[in-house]
């Protein structure tokens, strides 16, 4: 009889393999990421905040090019990019007052330009113009409205597609329905109209 004390015993009835279980992006993990990304302006926070990683967040955006994820995602952005660019827009035009000393007195003072500044505030702002969409539901949805995009994102379908495809549905429901009244109005004895 062969010794097996030394031998591990494998039950495999007690044995399970769980496999990693894949997160996805949800409405409600969609709409978490877009609200820290508006107050931090931070991708990979609002991303940790969601539960998901900084690459998966990036490319769920670059998938929904122009759907109404990627346009909230422009308008978080530019959330407090607006506030930011009107002091920095302030400082180009007008510049900074530079006080001048003269042994410890204030004697002056001079305006200084920064012309860098003014050349960076041009480069960006093609940078935040709103990303473009092919579809006319997008309109309804100003890209700086960051509110209205969010809700859309949160309770609306992924894509303007299946927002479209959902309006036509129901628009063929109601001719439809529209139809059958005319249906039933003819069988209850009701004339139609004719020229006297």
């Amino acid at each position: 009889m062969a010794d097996t004390s030394l031998t591990p015993s494998t039950d495999l009835s007690t044995t399970t393999t769980t496999a990693p279980s894949r997160r996805r992006w949800t409405r409600a993990r969609q709409a978490r990421f877009l609200r820290v990304l508006s107050s931090t302006h931070s991708v990979a926070q609002a991303a940790r905040a969601a539960g998901m990683s900084r690459q998966s967040a990036y490319e769920l955006r670059a998938r929904l090019r122009g759907e109404p994820f990627d346009m909230a995602w422009h308008a978080a952005l530019c959330c407090r990019f607006d506030a930011l660019a009107e002091a920095a827009i302030e400082r180009a035009l007008n510049g900074v007052e530079v006080p001048h000393y003269h042994k410890g007195e204030l004697v002056g003072t001079s305006r200084r330009y920064d012309e860098r500044l003014t050349v960076a505030l041009l480069a960006m702002r093609e940078r935040f113009a709103p990303p473009r969409t092919y579809h006319f539901l997008a309109e309804d949805y100003a890209p700086e409205a960051f509110g209205p995009l969010l809700e859309r994102v949160e309770t609306g379908p992924e894509t303007w597609k299946e927002e479209h495809a959902i309006a036509l549905e129901a628009h063929y429901a109601e001719l439809d329905a529209a139809e059958t009244e005319d249906e039933d109005g003819e069988d209850s004895g009701e004339k139609p109209f004719s020229w006297p």
